[in-house]
């Protein structure tokens, strides 16, 4: 097998990278696909969302890996309560990561180096990435095959997907000419609301069918369940948030073995 790797990215904050990332890939895991997360967001939040604050891998985090000549990629893997599920932690030496990428050699491609040894291990390794279009965030885009963009229903969702969109191109023109828009997910959404129907609407119409029909709705145990170190498919496996992101897996799957559309060239090309 080879890994599937998508960079779940959106240069805003506050929009479900983290909670989508980590619950996306637990899903899939526990439906038996070797799955690997990669915190990239200095904030570490994806860590101790999987419970593992604080932890290190024998090798270190996701630092010295992009820092540092890599001996074993294993050595940087930790696994997880979830089988098939195992992470890469991030804590906050990460945020200094930034600035000493400036001066490495294929600065860009680090991260590009650790998945590459890592694909055969995995087929799903999903990046969370922090909330701005950075060194840390390029390293995610020119590593990854696709990227998965969370979206919330509010009135700026749409706001700064210009830049979004623009730096994707870049990438892929310098970079990374394979890389794709995988998915657009809509998160935080209330039915109950014209405005979350008119975003919905207003995203669907953009990105057409790019978007997943999967939607995520609001819901209080997303919130949750990070402050246990937990996925909320397992703090709560009855909850709506829950369930979507157990639907979104499905959707994920089903989509992957269909054939790629043609549009993709309409947003990035």
């Amino acid at each position: 097998m080879t890994a599937r790797v998508l960079a779940v990215a959106n240069q805003k904050g506050g929009v479900g990278k983290t909670t989508t990332a980590i619950n996306v890939a637990t899903s899939l895991a526990l439906g038996g696909q070797d799955t690997l997360l990669i915190d990239m967001d200095p904030q570490a939040n994806l860590t101790s969302g999987v419970g593992h604050k604080g932890h290190a891998a024998p090798a270190g985090t996701i630092y010295q890996a992009l820092t540092a000549e890599i001996a074993d990629a294993g050595a940087f893997i930790l696994h997880t309560q979830v089988d098939h599920l195992s992470l890469i932690p991030a804590d906050r030496n990460l945020t200094g990561a930034e600035l000493e990428l400036v001066s490495l050699s294929n600065r860009e491609h680090r991260l590009r180096t650790l998945v590459d040894l890592l694909r055969p291990r995995f087929d799903y390794i999903f990046i969370d990435t922090p909330p701005s279009l950075g060194l840390l965030t390029l390293n995610a885009l020119v590593a990854a095959d696709g990227v998965l963009i969370p979206l919330n229903c509010e009135y700026f969702a749409l706001e700064g997907l210009a830049d979004l969109v623009a730096t994707l191109r870049r990438v892929r023109a310098a970079f990374n000419p394979a890389l794709d828009i995988a998915g657009v997910l809509m998160t935080m959404y209330d039915e109950r609301t014209n405005l979350g129907q008119q975003v919905a609407r207003d995203i669907r119409e953009f990105f057409q069918e790019r978007v997943y029909t999967t939607v995520i709705p609001r819901n209080i145990r997303l919130g949750e369940a990070p402050s246990h170190g937990m996925p909320a498919v397992l703090y709560d496996v009855k909850s709506r948030g829950a369930e979507a992101y157990l639907a979104l897996a499905r959707e994920m799957l089903a989509r992957e073995t269909a054939t790629p559309g043609s549009h993709t060239e309409r947003h990035l090309g």
